[in-house]
Formats: C-alpha cells, structure tokens, sequence
C-alpha cells in the first residue's frame, strides 16, 4: 500500500496498528487521511477483515467523508467498515438488542423540542412553578445526569441538600417513566442506555467486543463521561482503540466533553503509544503562529507546536471601530471589494462568540446583497409543518409514541378539542395503556360527538399502517399529506407564511426521495432515526456560493479562505462570566475557542473589535480582547493593534464618568449637603457618579440608583466587567 503521501509522524501512526494509540493531531494535520489510511493498511496489509473495524465521528458530515474516502483506498469491503457516529452507533446496537432492557426496535427517537413538551406536561401534573424551576434549567440538569450516567434514584442521592433537587428527580423519574412507556430515546438516553445494555447484559458485550477488534475515535477530546465508558467497555484492558484529538480544541464543556479523557488517556488504558501530528495542511504560518501564541497561555495541555510549509502568508488583520456597526460596515464592504476582485463569497466565513452577534452583519449584508447562510438558527426539522408531519410518519411507525400522537391528533383540525384530549389521558393513565390504545377505545371514555371523528383518525392511521410495507416512504407522505389535506389547507390560507411553509414540505418531501435513493434499505425507521439525528451544520455546502455565518463553536471541523473573527472584545470574547468566574478553566476553554477561530482560516485571517457595542439594550465601553495581545505583533498588518486602544477606552470611561458627577452637580442645589441614601436595613454612603469596589467586578463608577422596594437598585459601570445591576445590600459595594 502507498503510504508515500504520509509524512512522517501520520505514517507512524498508521502503522502502529495493536494496542492502546492516542494520536494528538493538532488543528489541519491531515487526522482524517491518518484515520482513513490507518483503516485501509488494516484491511489492506494487515488481512482485517472490514467488519471488524469501528470508526466513531461526532457528525454525519466527518462520517460521510471518511467513508467515502475508505471507499476510494480499499479495493473492495469498505462498506463493511463500521463508520458512524456515537449517536447512530448506539442505535444499531439498541435497534438490534434493546430488547434485553425493555425497548422494541421500533423505538422512537426525541428531539430537545419533543423532550421539552413531555417535561412541561410533567412540570404541570406535579404543581411545579416553571417560573423557579425553568424546562431548560430541569432539561440541563438530566442531560448532565445521563452525561454521567446517573439515573434518576443516584441523582437524588448524590445530591441531596441542594435546592429544588428533590423536585427535578421526581420530574427525572416520571420522564424516564414516559419514555419507557412510549417506547422513545432522548438523545443522551441512546449512550445512556446502550452503556446499560453493555453492563448488565455480558453475552452482548463478547459479541460487540468480538466484533470491533480495531477501533477507532475521531475528536476524543470532545467525550463525556458516557461516551468515555462506552468506548472503554467496547474496547475492553489492552484492546486495540486507537483515539484522535486535539486537547487544544475541546470547546464542548458545557455539553459535558471532559478534556482529562484525552489529557488521562494514557492512564486509563495502560502501554499506550502516544503520537503527534504538528504539521499543519491547512494555514499559512502567520496564522499559525497566532493560534500558537494564544494556545500556550494555557496551561493544561500537552505541549505542541503547529508548524507548515506553506509559507509565511499574508499578515492578520485586525481593525478596532469605534462602534459595533462600523465594525459590520467593514466586514461586509471588504467581503464585497474581495468578491469584485474575483473572490466567492463561499471562500468567506463570519465567526463569532454568540448568535446574537450576527444581526448588525446580517443588515449590512442585505443592504449589500451579499448573499449568506446563517448556522445555528431554527434547524429544518423544527419547523412546525415539518415536525407535524414527521409526527405523522413516527405514529405509523410506533404507536406507543403518545407524544407524536398527541401532536397530531387534531393537526389539521378535525374538532378534537382540549377537553376531549384531556379525558383520553385521564383514561389512559387510570388503565396504563398508551394515548393511542386509549383512542382505539373511544366508546369507554364518553367523549360524546368526537369519538366519530377519534375513531375516523385512528381507521386513517390504521391504514397507512397497513401500506406502509408495500408502498415507497415518499408514496406514504404523500398520502399523509392528501389524506389529511395539510398542504391543501395552507394554500387556502395563501399568505407568504403559507408559502414558506409549503415549500418546507416541498423540501421534506425531496428528503425523502433522496435518502430511498441513496439507501440500500430504506425503512421508515432508518428515515426517521437519520433526520432525528441530523445535526444543522451537516448541511453546510462547501460548493455552495454564500458567506458563511455561524459562532466558533459550529465552525469547529470546517476551514475557509478568509475567516472574519468579529468581537474580539474583553467581555465579549473572553466573555464577562469567564473572566470574573472563581475557575480558571473556563478561561482556559475560552483561549481554546479562540484557538478553534484562528485556525479555521487557510489564507486571510481578519480579526476586529469595537470600542462601543449595544449588549442587551445598554451601551458598554470594552477594551480590545486580551487573547489580541497576546498574538506578537510581528504578525499583524499596517492596522496591528492600536498602541492607543486601551487607554482610549479608559479615557471614554472616564469621559462618562466626569459628564456624570457634572450633571448631579448641575442638579444639586447651592450649599446642599450631600445626604446618604437609606432604606430598610440598607445605608449607602456613595451616589451616582462616585467611584466604588465590588469584591468579584473591581472597580467602577455608579451611574443610576433606583429605589426598588426594601433595597436599591444599583448600576455600576466596571472597569474592567462593564455595566452590571445589583441590589445593594446583596452588592456591598465599597466608596473608594
């Protein structure tokens, strides 16, 4: 086999082919041409047979690329090869043994949306206030639970004391419940359970262990807890797991990715050989050398250095604005002046730290008509007609969902009202039977008129149920659609809004066509378990001729010519929460974040920040991103960084400050003394425009108070933080 293409360390890495290999690939060092390679020298040279191979990704787009990327090294078998992501593994393996842990192999897949209704149902049965205890808040709570494979019982205990944790592990308990009963998976049950599986049941194990001999984990740094577990048990003491990932580039802490996964890896699986892979493919070196420069502030890492022969390369770029919406005024015209001189807009890519950073460049771009796709935005298959009617399709496919069925029940309406509903769950509930099962028995509920139209429901799903084996999956959305006259009822309706949703249809319809067109087996099934599992990104189309908008986060894995890295603000970029936070972790995940930006750019890397930018409807003065100055400035242009930026904005700062004190001064009247504020227990002796210190924000001045009950509202302008709110005796703010 022709490793020629190989350098040095990458073929290394391909040969060392048993035991425990942790491959430490920094950012554009060629891992997947090592993963592939590795894969096709097992098939190839080392007599494997493909089917003993497991190769783990985190999206279906580096899956779907590996793979067609083994298919054009093996001569033949690469089909065979397990290539997946944990999610779509864990279903493969649940769909054919879940079984043993009480899930048919019809299960239903629940996205965060459908996660969401059945925690507000529960929420409302048990009097808890969603005001305290929010959907997200619970959600995040379970989700970190399954992330450490923590049932609702261990939850409790483990922590015990804590507010409001006696009530989440009752809503814990009564969700897991649900899903049972509905024969449903959230996403983090499909790890969760699968690793249950694996445990209790040992003759599945040896089968799975028996069958992966040589496996493979793409972007290992990104792991939890779980997915730590599950790879363990596959692999078992001294098996051949061979992980790939860049501890610089774990920038998922807050979905539970634990970086001493990788950072430990060679403690957890003893004898392990450790490679690293430090050229780099895909930058020049200017660029490089400005992720470098940042990345080694950062002290839990293994030490690496990227470096690449392409050359020098042009200088970065980096402009400071006075206000935010010159900042976008730039990006856009220099977009367009990079376009007239014979550049593609898809060569462009706007990143940065927050979604809610996009909407001044998004103006700028329609004013421009510079075209663009946003990322991260409402996902295609949370669309309201498109959830419908996939709700639709998932009743056909498992009954026991009572959520899809609920949603559909009186979508297109058909006069089934709330109270009618209401008593079929009371009856389903009293009898322990499913939502759909309590329909069927519509004559013992006493639902007066509407069991004509309940009975009428259930005969349409009944038989769709009964083509769905001998007619196409988009034949049967079809008839979904005719025979409950969706689409018919939107163009009735004839506004843009029922057009944009038709199209929608349109659009899922086509998803349909192409996933049975380019499936083996196509089953109602599959379809549904690969759009539960699509992730937004997965659609980014690298030949498609629009700039690219999307947070840092969603950019991790892709690389463009000319990367605009927007809001390099101190607050913003590191945020605030980051830099007054008591754990310098979160920094430290910050400056790998920056790190992630940096090296998505091949060619041009332009960085900006503005003096002044609007953040939740108040004015804030931020000085220039600390990770700016800590890039050496022999790679920056003519339009380095200011010498004169910081110091600017504390002039600004204290600019504010003196208009504050003049204008009270105005107001007072002659000879007035100044009085202290009192009210309640709380005494402040300092007014707006003194200066004061906060033992977390530092010091600012106090631009408002506002009387505010038994306490004062104060508005502190920081430093160092910004402008924050506090009540004062919370506060405890200090007259310096």
């Amino acid at each position: 086999m022709d490793l020629s293409v190989l350098n040095d360390m990458q073929k290394r890495a391909v040969l060392h082919t048993e035991g425990p290999l942790l491959i430490i690939a920094g950012a554009g060092s060629g891992k997947t041409r090592v993963l592939t390679h590795r894969v096709a020298y097992l098939i190839e040279e080392c007599g494997v047979k493909p089917w003993n191979i497991m190769a783990i990704t985190f999206t279906n787009k580096a899956a779907q690329e590996m793979k067609e990327r083994i298919d054009h090294l093996v001569s033949d078998g690469a089909d065979s090869v397990w290539v997946a992501t944990f999610h779509s593994s864990c279903v493969r393996i649940l769909r054919r043994f879940g079984d043993r842990i009480g899930y048919s192999s019809n299960f239903t897949i629940y996205d965060t949306e459908d996660s969401k209704q059945v925690i507000k149902d529960i929420c409302r049965l048990q009097n808890i206030d969603t005001k305290i205890f929010k959907e997200k808040m619970i959600m995040a709570a379970i989700s970190k639970a399954k992330d450490t494979l923590t049932g609702p019982e261990e939850y409790l205990e483990e922590n015990m004391g804590k507010f409001g944790v006696d009530r989440i592990a009752g809503v814990y308990t009564e969700y897991q419940k649900r899903l049972k009963k509905s024969n449903a998976l959230d996403f983090d049950d499909l790890i969760f359970k699968t690793v249950e599986l694996l445990e209790k049941d040992p003759e599945v194990l040896k089968y799975y262990r028996d069958l992966f001999r040589y496996i493979m984990v793409d972007e290992y740094q990104d792991t939890n807890m779980a997915q730590f577990k599950l790879v363990s048990l596959l692999a078992g003491e001294g098996g051949n797991v061979c992980v790939v990932g860049d501890d610089d580039q774990s920038i998922y802490k807050f979905r539970g990715a634990n970086i001493e996964n990788i950072l430990g890896f060679e403690e957890n699986f003893k004898g392990a050989e450790v490679i690293k892979l430090e050229q780099n493919y895909r930058s020049t070196q200017n660029i490089l050398d400005a992720a470098n420069s940042v990345i080694k502030n950062n002290s839990g890492r293994k030490d690496k250095r990227l470096w690449t022969d392409n050359g020098t390369g042009e200088t970065i770029d980096f402009r400071r604005f006075d206000q935010s919406f010159d900042e976008a005024y730039f990006v856009a015209k220099d977009i367009s002046d990079r376009v007239s001189a014979g550049e593609s807009y898809s060569d462009m890519a706007v990143l940065y730290r927050t979604n809610a950073q996009s909407r001044g460049f998004e103006e700028r771009f329609v004013s421009l008509n510079i075209p663009y796709r946003l990322f991260g935005g409402v996902n295609f298959y949370s669309r309201k007609e498109v959830k419908d009617l996939l709700a639709y399709l998932k009743t056909i496919d498992n009954g026991d969902d009572d959520l899809s069925v609920k949603r559909i029940i009186n979508v297109p309406k058909r006069g089934i009202g709330a109270t009618t509903i209401s008593k079929i769950e009371m009856h389903a509930a009293s009898r322990g039977i499913t939502f759909f099962e309590a329909l069927e028995k519509a004559d013992e509920v006493g639902i007066g008129r509407a069991r004509d139209k309940i009975l009428s429901f259930t005969s349409f799903i009944y038989s769709l149920r009964a083509q769905a084996q001998d007619i196409s999956i988009k034949d049967l959305l079809d008839k979904v659609i005719s025979g409950t006259g969706y689409v018919a009822e939107l163009e009735e309706e004839d506004s843009d809004e029922a057009k944009a949703r038709i199209e929608n249809i349109e659009e899922l319809i086509s998803k349909v066509a192409d996933y049975e067109m380019n499936t083996s087996e196509p089953t109602l099934s599959g379809f549904l378990e690969e759009v539960s599992l699509v992730a937004d990104i997965d659609s980014f189309d690298e030949n498609a001729d629009y700039v690219a908008m999307m947070t840092i986060h969603s950019a991790k894995g892709l690389e463009f010519k000319n990367v605009y890295l927007v809001g390099m603000d101190d607050g913003l970029f590191p945020s605030y929460m980051c830099i007054t936070a008591d754990d310098p972790d979160e920094l430290e995940e910050e400056r790998r974040l920056c790190y992630v930006g940096i090296t998505r750019a091949k060619k041009h890397l332009t960085m900006t920040s503005a003096e002044c930018r609007m953040i939740r409807g108040e004015l804030q003065y931020n000085a220039v991103s600390r990770f700016i100055k800590e890039i050496p400035k022999t790679v920056f242009g003519e339009q380095r960084i200011p010498e004169s930026a910081i110091g600017k904005t504390e002039r600004r700062a204290s600019d504010t400050e003196k208009k504050i004190k003049a204008k009270e001064v105005f107001k007072a009247k002659p000879f007035e003394a100044k009085q202290f504020a009192v009210k309640g227990d709380v005494t402040l002796d300092y007014g707006v425009g003194d200066r004061v210190s906060h033992i977390k924000f530092g010091t600012g001045t106090v631009l408002e108070i506002t009387s505010g009950g038994r306490d004062y509202e104060v508005k502190v302008d920081f430093d160092d933080v910004g402008v924050k709110k506090m009540f004062a005796g919370f506060a405890k703010l200090k007259k310096v």
